[in-house]
């Protein structure tokens, strides 16, 4: 009995003293632990997504030990954080600002192969960091100055991403590996014995940028004197009115000998037709065919398709090239088919146009950033395909057409008149798809960039209308200037012609013309009076100005005196939203606010 009491005695003595041990290094963790580098990690894990659940990772101390880490891609040393590593795991989203300036004895820093985009982060009082990679992303606006100023940073990596601007002094010299090949910085490379050490493969593919190790910058080209005399008109070569001659007596040879060939092969083609309409009773095909690739292989060809949606079955690019399609729109950035697969699958292909300059890298990665946006007022992106002569997008095909071709197909004759309801409730989508843009691309200094009637697709359920925006995220992907002016929408805003910076207001004003447009039901270039966009809106501006404010309403709703007040209230801030100063128009967030109270009106009043 004594030796039983002397037992159970020991193992209570035991389980306390383990119990103590525990409780004092618990305590030790406590006192060691430090919530402003957990709360600078949690930032990322609560802003951003990725393939890994960082919510599942990241729980509890980031550092539970004197050296070790639970967390995924953290690393620890004295109870600190040093090492934070998330590389490839499609790491999307912008980082939060100033997150890393608590994590002050990091070390090494990468998030390579994501898709994180916006500015750099701020690495400013990062005076430990010594690795830093944030390569194939992408990242946009300039290299931070700051970067200069990191005493012990020995690589800095920031290849392939869309930096711009000039590249920084560094002169550390502790930094033996850079690279900021594959972006679109320019000027005169900084003349510091460090940055000019490093090899051509570290600066190369940035169109715009020289020096050592690159191509000389070239010399400001010299003033010229103005000439004094005009040139001498140069005399037409004797030789040359020779073979003028001779090319106008050959000329009715080579129209007649083309005539024939031509008339000969419609002949043949005819008596083709004719044979096969002996099975056909139309005499004509049933569906057309289009070819998306050239009629060679193309030996560039470097991505198949990639498929963003799974709930669609797969297909590659055989079965489309098989597909039957139908010709739905030609527009400047390129034209757009019906396209059946075999499966049954209907699909939305764009083939474009005016971007064979575009790199592999470039298309590739905004399309990725695109495929990932989903919201019920965009037209998904289905899948996409690369090569350097050949670039298509598929779309989920939405089957009722564009908002152009319900406000102004057919008028005048027999046609359903669009309803108030119906314009405020399509109104109010492409409000919201294109808040929707603004929040998801805060990088892009225009989101949708090419917004008009023509690329807001229509769908109806039952007597509904629902709207969804096509053709965005364009703008990065132009070559220069001049080619967005010419080709999207946004080059005809006020900022764009005269020069000004853009930014998300451009989409704004591009949204106003809509609106306008729906409430007068008139058409931009050639109908009635209205010459132009920008004439609709100073159109519009003059009559309210002289309190004739209905004679702008679309007359097929005019007689039905329904939501006329509520459509005089968008058309004031239509108004707001094409004033000529961006910085007066309001964002969208406050538009899509205000619509919904204007639809509230609405439905009150009925």
């Amino acid at each position: 009995m004594k030796l039983a009491l002397d037992i159970n005695i020991l193992l209570v003595t035991t389980t306390l003293v383990v119990l103590f041990s525990s409780f004092v290094v618990d305590s030790d963790e406590v006192k060691d632990y430090h919530p402003e580098e957990r709360y600078a990690l949690l930032q990322i894990r609560d802003s951003m997504s990725s393939d890994l659940d960082l919510h599942k990772n990241w729980t509890g101390p980031p550092c539970i030990g004197n050296n070790s880490s639970i967390w995924v891609g953290v690393s620890c040393s004295n109870w600190h954080v040093i090492s934070l590593v998330l590389e490839g795991i499609h790491l999307t989203g912008t980082l939060p600002p100033a997150f890393l300036q608590n994590i002050t004895f990091l070390t090494n820093l990468s998030f390579r192969n994501n898709s994180v985009h916006g500015s750099l982060p701020n690495l400013t009082s990062l005076v430990n960091l010594e690795y830093v990679s944030f390569s194939h992303n992408l990242f946009s606006g300039p290299i931070p100055f700051e970067y200069t100023e990191l005493p012990r940073l020995k690589q800095l990596e920031l290849q392939q991403n869309y930096l711009d601007g000039e590249i920084p002094p560094f002169s550390q010299p502790t930094l033996t590996d850079f690279n900021v090949s594959y972006n679109r910085l320019h000027g005169l490379i900084p003349e510091t014995g460090v940055l000019q050490r490093f090899p051509e493969s570290s600066y190369d593919h940035n169109s715009n940028l020289c020096g050592i190790p690159l191509q000389p910058c070239p010399a400001p080209p010299p003033v010229s004197p103005p000439e004094s005399k005009k040139k001498k008109k140069k005399k037409f070569p004797l030789w040359g009115v020779a073979l003028v001659a001779a090319a106008g007596g050959v000329l009715p040879f080579v129209v007649l000998f083309v005539f024939l060939y031509y008339y000969c092969r419609r002949a043949k083609e005819k008596e083709g037709s004719k044979q096969k309409g002996e099975g056909n009773s139309s005499g004509e095909r049933t569906d057309k065919r289009v070819s998306f690739s050239q009629s060679r292989v193309d030996p560039e060809r470097t991505v198949e398709l990639l498929i963003f949606e799974k709930s669609i079955p797969a297909f590659d690019l055989d079965d489309l090239l098989r597909s039957s399609a139908e010709t739905l729109g030609n527009g400047k950035l390129g034209t757009t088919y019906k396209a059946i697969l075999e499966s049954g699958t209907v699909l939305a292909v764009k083939r474009l146009r005016n971007m064979n300059n575009l790199s592999r890298k470039e298309f590739i990665q905004q399309m990725k950033l695109l495929g990932k946006m989903r919201h019920e007022n965009l037209v998904q992106i289905i899948s996409f395909y690369y090569s350097k002569e050949e670039k298509l997008i598929m779309y989920e095909f939405v089957p009722d057409g564009s908002l152009y071709e319900l406000l102004h197909e057919n008028r005048g004759m027999v046609r359903t008149p669009l309803k108030w309801a119906a314009r405020l409730s399509i109104i109010k989508d492409i409000a919201k798809g294109l808040a929707f843009l603004h929040q998801s691309l805060p990088s892009h200094k225009v989101p949708h960039a090419n917004l008009k009637s023509s690329n807001v697709l229509i769908h109806r359920d039952n007597k509904s209308y629902h709207s969804k925006l096509t053709n965005y995220g364009f703008l990065p992907l132009l070559p220069d200037k001049q080619s967005s002016q010419e080709l999207v929408a946004i080059g005809r805003s006020p900022e764009f012609k005269d020069g000004r910076r853009l930014n998300h207001k451009a989409d704004v004003y591009c949204f106003g013309i809509i609106i306008l447009e729906v409430i007068t039901g008139r058409i931009s270039p050639g109908n009635d009076e209205i010459a132009s966009e920008e004439d609709l809106s100073e159109w519009v501006r003059a009559v309210v100005n002289c309190d004739w404010s209905t004679d702008i309403l679309d007359v097929e709703i005019l007689a039905t005196k329904e939501g006329q007040d509520e459509m005089l209230m968008l058309t004031e801030m239509a108004l707001e939203c094409t004033d000529m100063e961006p910085h007066k128009r309001p964002k969208m967030s406050e538009v899509l606010r205000r619509i919904e109270e204007i639809e509230q009106r609405s439905r009150g009043n009925d």
